[in-house]
């Protein structure tokens, strides 16, 4: 174990975008181009709404891109990094860049990513969160994120969706009613076709929330009838 000294300087900055694509376009440049990112965060439109009622924030409705990059006395300065990275945002649509570097600053704009969780709770008091993910690289999430259409327009929850873009994990939240069997039953299809979409761009079946009896059976799927790893034994 090593221990790693917090970074001269560190800078945060939030940006929304009109379409996923938008902002999957800037997260694979920002990257390419080698600027220093050391978390990159997603929120779409129906969570960044939910937060804003939460938090009593007006950001805007659209789904919001997160970044927060470190940089040490090596690099260019934040104030350079942050105007390349609002130009890459602006050439795929994305709108209200902010920039702080204050820690004060930064933890607000970091404050709809922590306060995501209970703003969905917020919503539908007495309901239970069904939280699920998938792993998926990044050229992959415009079609894994495009939502089940006929699914959310039936149900009687809306499912919301945010990433952890540094790391490839895409979450979804579904506010259930603890005691309806039908609304459990429609969270793990959401969950079955999350799945499904994921592989099929080159991902896995989950990134952060582990296997468990939930996703057993995406293994032999993912990995081939021969999987030996400890969910299929």
């Amino acid at each position: 174990m090593k221990l790693h000294p917090l970074p001269e300087a560190v800078s945060a900055a939030v940006c929304s975008f009109v379409t996923i694509r938008g902002a999957v376009e800037t997260v694979i440049e920002t990257i390419q181009l080698g600027v220093s990112v050391a978390r990159i965060e997603l929120l779409d439109s129906l969570q960044m709404d939910a937060v804003n009622r939460y938090s009593k924030t007006k950001l805007p409705g659209r789904g919001h891109i997160v970044f927060l990059s470190s940089m040490d006395s090596t690099s260019v300065t934040p104030m350079i990094q942050a105007a390349f990275v609002e130009s890459l945002t602006a050439e795929h649509g994305g709108r209200g860049f902010q920039w702080a570097t204050r820690l004060e600053d930064r933890e607000k704009l970091w404050e709809a990513r922590h306060a995501a969780l209970y703003a969905s709770l917020a919503l539908r008091p007495g309901s239970k969160a069904f939280v699920t993910d998938v792993c998926v690289p990044s050229p992959g999430f415009p079609s894994a994120s495009s939502r089940p259409s006929k699914t959310s327009r039936t149900q009687r929850f809306r499912q919301r969706w945010s990433a952890t873009w540094g790391d490839g994990n895409f979450h979804m939240i579904c506010m259930l009613d603890p005691s309806s069997e039908a609304e459990t039953d429609v969270a793990h299809r959401l969950m079955d076709r999350m799945v499904t979409r994921g592989t099929v761009h080159g991902g896995t079946c989950t990134g952060e929330h582990g296997i468990g009896y939930g996703k057993m059976n995406y293994m032999a799927a993912e990995h081939g009838s021969g999987c030996r790893c400890y969910a299929c034994d």
